[in-house]
């Protein structure tokens, strides 16, 4: 419940904000964000979290796989095999990957 109070509390604040600031504000503060997250370090990270992310989930998929057995629901074994193969050709989806 403290947590729905600190949340709803923090969409106020941000409303309240965000229409005091203005149509000007928020602009710059969208340009701010593209330049950011067009910086090649913080894509090449965003590349690497991704990548970490898709080897992770395929190890936890062996090891909750050798403990269930067959009872893994088909879908979830697809679903990881996509993501591995997509992740072992090099594409993701946050763009180029020679920035």
């Amino acid at each position: 419940m403290r947590y729905k109070l600190t949340f709803i509390a923090g969409l106020a604040v941000g409303y309240v904000i965000g229409t005091r600031a203005g149509r000007e504000r928020y602009e710059q503060l969208r340009k701010s964000v593209r330049e950011f997250s067009q910086n090649p370090a913080v894509r090449n990270a965003a590349e690497s979290a991704a990548s970490n992310g898709r080897q992770v989930a395929g190890k936890a998929f062996h090891v909750v796989s050798e403990k269930v057995g067959d009872r893994m629901p088909e879908s979830l074994a697809e679903r990881v095999r996509s993501l591995r193969e997509r992740g072992a050709s090099g594409e993701d989806d946050w763009g180029t990957s020679n920035t």
